[in-house]
């Protein structure tokens, strides 16, 4: 059973890594979340050569290792914006500074079976990065995130990853009691950025590292 339903995934993972590849991103397709850290340290990483990196909120970043295993890199400027012990200010400075890193380390709430990188942020800061900024940006997409198209993908965004999102973040927002987005008010309110990427430009400056297991949220 288990080997039909990662074939199953397989099929469907390397449908969505040809449509990314046709829209000028470079992406790649592994079988989990430790092969996924093997490839951007291993081959990835050569080739963009970064002498700075920060990160975008992402589960999916944090599953692999890669945050552990950049902090430890010699040499390399970690602008850590996951650090809680810093204050708020300072941790909304590092966002600011992290626009201007050679790599961006970032999840994305939903890749659709076209090749588009669909995403909803707070702040502005992992939208923003995934935009303009960093040299490189380097995505990690489990398959629980393929949408079969736009419209699913932004159902799937706001019906069920932004209100755990908001549960995880203990967020005010009613949709933190009901289960449900009810499009608030909230100060709280994590949905504020849409961002949808049709295509990588320059080509190639963002790699989408499809895996074949569920991550982040």
């Amino acid at each position: 059973m288990s080997d039909s339903v990662g074939t199953y995934w397989e099929l469907r993972l390397a449908e969505a890594r040809e449509a990314l590849e046709a829209n000028n991103f470079e992406a790649h397709v592994v079988g989990n979340a430790e092969q996924a850290r093997n490839l951007v340290l291993e081959t990835l990483h050569p080739g963009m050569s970064p002498a700075s990196v920060s990160f975008g909120g992402s589960g999916s970043i944090a599953a692999t290792g890669l945050y552990d295993a950049y902090k430890r890199m010699d040499g390399m400027t970690v602008l850590d914006t996951w650090n809680k012990e810093l204050p708020w200010e300072e941790k909304y400075e590092l966002r600011r500074q992290a626009l201007l890193v050679d790599l961006f380390l970032t999840g994305s709430n939903a890749v659709t079976e076209d090749g588009l990188l669909v995403n909803l942020d707070m702040i502005g800061n992992r939208v923003g990065a995934l935009t303009f900024g960093p040299k490189n940006v380097v995505v990690v997409a489990g398959r629980n995130k393929l949408a079969p198209d736009l419209d699913s993908a932004m159902v799937r965004i706001k019906e069920y990853a932004a209100p755990v999102n908001a549960m995880r973040l203990n967020m005010k927002t009613p949709c933190v009691k009901t289960g449900r987005c009810m499009d608030c008010k909230s100060p709280d309110r994590i949905c504020n950025h849409w961002t949808i990427t049709e295509k990588s430009y320059p080509q190639g400056r963002i790699k989408v590292v499809l895996v074949n297991e569920d991550l982040g949220l």
